[in-house]
């Protein structure tokens, strides 16, 4: 079904209640694991129900954040959305303590169960007004930044479509339009720092009404880390100072070179040749035609997603005034259809939009025929491989995308994607400082990134720009106040992208195939058991990243 013509109307939470609670009493009835199962399977159509119309209300908001009906629906659903959690856990902590526990492992496998107990740590009822109060704070946030307004070129223009002015080839071009977008969030920064720190203390309070010391425990339990901890993470990010930041000073001073500066600036951080970066050479619909082609000629089972998502109108690509800034992919199980949103700018974004995100829907669409829903459930470090080593898969169809400058693309999207490492691992260290002091003030914070700026980006340099020199960058990050802690997900899965870099471009099919597995696998392993079962090395390992460095060297020398 089109998109467009996918009814909607409000959830009745209370019928969801009374159908909920018939299902948990009706499961403690059931005398065997088969009966309970069955019972399972109409949680399955029901919650399936209830997630699909939450999330074609969520679609339709972000496509116009001044829609008064749909705000009104994500301001409900971010009311109700935690008392319904909190119903869910309730009928899960049944299947958890299920006396035919074996068997409904057996059919749905031990990560569903290790994930149930994390849930089961991570929510209870007396944290709904605190997590409304939160979802309140997370659209203030979104609804404030996709709500800007620049003035620039004689146009009025909001973040997204900032973006070409900033990586604009001329210099005084691209530090005039930084300077804009830096005004913006200057003129803003009081409230963006009110924002954050009530985020911080209502974190905090959750966790302490959990009895935990702080957010970060809590805060991994939602983000469903069952295999590793703090400890590998933290270990992960040694690793990346060591030996991931001297190699990416290495590909910033080689872009000095190649643009023919003295000394890069903030302003030259995402510009690549001097001429300017590659950009698509086609329309937004010659974009997805070529789309189309790509994935058609990639494999049986692309062809089949990509023509699936093309007629049934499952993009929503173009920016737009009043639009949520950036992208995503989300699903829609009712009508096992994924769904991709995103901003395009005329920049090469648009094309990452045709291969990262499409990466994330490939994998939605294979794991939707899979009946059982818990294997779609997967963590988020898994998820990006799917994306980020999608990117790299479609590298051999470059010149659809870009013509004559397909080499200048893959250059640069290799430089960009090990520069990446380095910042996204930035950015979860800073999170792990606040969170851990919790009651730092907003200056106090800025002046931690800011320290941070230096260690994992020493050739950083803000010149006269005193907002950003002070520590005030990461308040363009969405990922720190919408979803806390996610971002080292994409490390850890840029670290897998890197190694499928390096099998593709040594055997392309067996590349491919491993990657099918690991889309196949989706939740039925852990992450660090699914990427040993397809052949790579966990980014846990110690030699991991030293090992990527010395096959990456040979591209970049």
């Amino acid at each position: 079904m089109k998109f467009k013509d996918m009814p909607y109307e409000r959830v009745d939470f209370e019928q969801v209640e009374k159908e909920l609670k018939e299902l948990m009493q009706a499961f403690e009835a059931a005398g065997s694991g088969e009966e309970q199962f069955a019972v399972h399977e109409k949680f399955y159509a029901l919650t399936d129900r209830v997630s699909s119309l939450m999330t074609i209300a969520n679609i339709r908001f972000d496509g116009n954040t001044k829609d008064s009906f749909y705000e009104k629906e994500r301001e409900y659903y971010d009311e109700q959305g935690p008392i319904y959690s909190n119903l869910v856990l309730e009928y899960q902590k049944k299947l958890y303590h299920s006396p035919y526990r074996a068997y409904l492992e057996e059919k749905i496998g031990p990560v569903a169960f290790k994930n149930m107990e994390l849930a089961l740590k991570s929510m209870d009822e007396k944290l709904v007004p605190l997590m409304q109060e939160e979802n309140s704070l997370t659209m203030e946030y979104d609804k404030l930044i996709a709500g800007a307004k620049i003035s620039f070129d004689g146009k009025e223009l909001n973040l997204s479509l900032m973006r070409p002015y900033l990586v604009n080839p001329d210099r005084k071009v691209r530090r005039e339009a930084w300077e804009k977008v830096t005004e913006f969030f200057e003129a803003n920064g009081e409230k963006l720092d009110e924002i954050y720190d009530k985020l911080v203390k209502n974190r905090t309070a959750q966790a302490k009404e959990m009895g935990y010391e702080n957010y970060l425990e809590l805060g991994y339990y939602r983000m469903n880390r069952n295999c590793y901890g703090k400890e590998e993470v933290e270990a992960f990010r040694r690793q990346v100072k060591e030996c991931f930041v001297p190699f990416a000073e290495k590909l910033h001073d080689r872009r000095r070179q190649r643009l023919g500066l003295d000394h890069l600036m903030y302003y030259d951080e995402s510009v690549y040749f001097p001429q300017g970066n590659p950009a698509p050479t086609g329309t937004p619909e010659e974009i997805l035609a070529a789309g189309k082609k790509m994935y058609g000629e990639l494999s049986a089972e692309t062809k089949e997603f990509f023509d699936f998502m093309l007629e049934n109108e499952l993009f929503d690509v173009l920016g737009r005034k009043d639009k949520r800034a950036g992208g995503y992919m989300t699903y829609i199980p009712l009508y096992q259809s994924p769904f991709v949103f995103a901003n395009f700018n005329g920049t090469s974004g648009d094309v990452d939009v045709i291969t990262h995100e499409c990466g994330h829907a490939f994998q939605g669409y294979l794991s939707g025929k899979d009946p059982i829903r818990e294997h779609a459930d997967i963590t988020m470090e898994t998820a990006e491989i799917h994306s980020m080593s999608m990117e790299f898969f479609a590298e051999k169809w470059t010149p659809l995308f870009f013509g004559d400058r397909a080499g200048d693309y893959i250059d640069m999207h290799l430089e960009d994607a090990a520069a990446f490492i380095p910042y996204g691992c930035m950015v979860d260290e800073f999170q792990h400082i606040v969170y851990e002091n919790p009651e730092l003030t907003p200056a106090q914070r800025k002046e931690a990134w800011a320290k941070l700026e230096k260690e994992y980006k020493p050739h950083l340099d803000y010149g006269d720009n005193r907002y950003l020199a002070q520590g005030g960058y990461w308040q363009r990050q969405s990922h720190i106040y919408d979803v806390p802690l996610y971002y080292i997900d994409y490390c850890l899965a840029q670290t897998c992208a890197l190694q499928y870099k390096v099998k593709m471009d040594a055997d392309f099919a067996a590349a491919w195939q491993s990657y099918l597995k690991l889309c196949r696998l989706s939740a039925s392993d852990f992450f660090t058991s699914m990427i040993k079962e397809v052949g790579l090395d966990s980014p846990f390992e110690e030699g991991c990243l030293k090992n990527i460095v010395e096959k990456l060297e040979k591209y970049v020398n």
